[in-house]
């Protein structure tokens, strides 16, 4: 059964915050009883105009017990891909069968999504550095607290879509806090090729809700303003298999991606930077893998003067995780995000991969 309901988070629980059952999801305003769904608008902020700001949420409440699951996208107003990623999961999905409870946030950041902006169009704060949010404090941590204490912190686990931002580009990966061992697990379980270990910054929506014991990761994926198909389908591919492993789809697989890489070391990872301004002749794209003293691109002049050429090398071999779309650049701009590869790992890669794939969809 789906329910729609609207709700303005100033407004007053109906059922007076009584205490539920476990396998009841609950938030301030509403319930979702096992065998439902809702689809919810519900109340974070209000306008100029003292309209309500809504997000869209649904839950999908299981008829079977089981742990609870968000699903998060575009805490970057302008990052699309994850917004397909997680209506397809709510919507286009068989859950007739679903062990537990989704929670699916496909637009976290109206505002700034409302704009196509990255961030919030309410003195440029950056929602996705304002979590877990406070009450009495500035527009952003107030929408980020009721984002969090609603729909974050019921939950036992979470999946926070991104995409690189304006004018570069990512291969699908993941990035978590490979030390706490529920968020080894979840990382593992995406079915990702590359992991790039860290706990992120502070404010950042899947560190706060680690730490808060919701175990989170981020999938970074394509790049802004647009859907990539191709990446996804990989990352739905990762959420079947990830709720595979936790016990959400008992009768499915984990899926493995054929090899991956887990950085950890700082020594293995490395955004190149331009050490001139001018224009950029990208030579190898997302997910290639380039050898040790390779080109990856070259910085001219409007005039292409060749004693002003600047030619940019691989530091050591390894795999080109995000790269410039934007060809211009001044000193100092990003180029491309390279991490290193072990041997068996590059062994692997390259058996996967045909000999005319210069550039991947990964």
């Amino acid at each position: 059964m789906i329910r729609m309901s609207d709700y303005d988070s100033g407004d007053e629980p109906p059922d007076g915050g009584s205490s539920e059952p476990d396998d009841v999801f609950t938030y301030n305003g509403g319930r979702v009883d096992p065998g439902e769904s809702a689809n919810i608008r519900y109340g974070i902020s209000e306008t100029y105009l003292g309209d309500p700001v809504r997000i869209p949420v649904t839950v999908v409440n299981g008829a079977y017990p089981g742990p609870t699951v968000f699903l998060s996208a575009a805490a970057h107003g302008d990052e699309l891909n994850g917004i397909e990623v997680v209506r397809e999961v709510a919507h286009d999905w068989d859950h007739s069968q679903l062990h537990g409870t989704l929670v699916c946030l496909p637009v976290m950041n109206v505002p700034g999504f409302l704009a196509q902006e990255r961030y919030l169009p309410i003195y440029d704060r950056d929602l996705n550095r304002s979590f877990p949010g406070r009450e009495g404090s500035t527009s952003a941590r107030r929408m980020a607290h009721r984002i969090f204490t609603n729909f974050i912190e019921p939950c036992d686990l979470g999946i926070d879509f991104h995409t690189s931002t304006r004018g570069r580009t990512n291969m699908l990966h993941v990035r978590a806090n490979m030390s706490d061992p529920t968020v080894d697990r979840l990382a593992k379980s995406f079915s990702s090729n590359v992991v790039i270990a860290g706990r992120g910054p502070a404010g950042t929506l899947r560190r706060e809700a680690t730490d808060a014991g919701v175990p989170t990761i981020t999938v970074e994926m394509g790049e802004a303003h647009r859907f990539q198909r191709t990446l996804i389908d990989r990352a739905l591919t990762g959420v079947a298999s990830a709720l595979a492993e936790f016990g959400c789809h008992p009768d499915s697989s984990v899926h493995w991606p054929g090899w991956r890489t887990i950085i950890d070391d700082d020594d293995e990872k490395t955004w190149l930077r331009a050490d001139a301004g001018g224009i950029v002749d990208m030579k190898r794209g997302r997910g290639a893998l380039v050898e040790e003293g390779e080109v990856i691109c070259t910085i001219t002049n409007p005039f292409k003067e060749e004693d002003e050429v600047v030619t940019v090398e691989a530091p050591f071999t390894g795999l080109i995780v995000g790269v410039l779309e934007n060809p211009v650049v001044y000193p100092g701009n990003p180029l491309c995000h390279l991490v290193g590869l072990s041997p068996d790992t590059r062994t692997a890669l390259q058996r996967e991969r045909r000999p005319e794939s210069s550039q991947s969809e990964l």
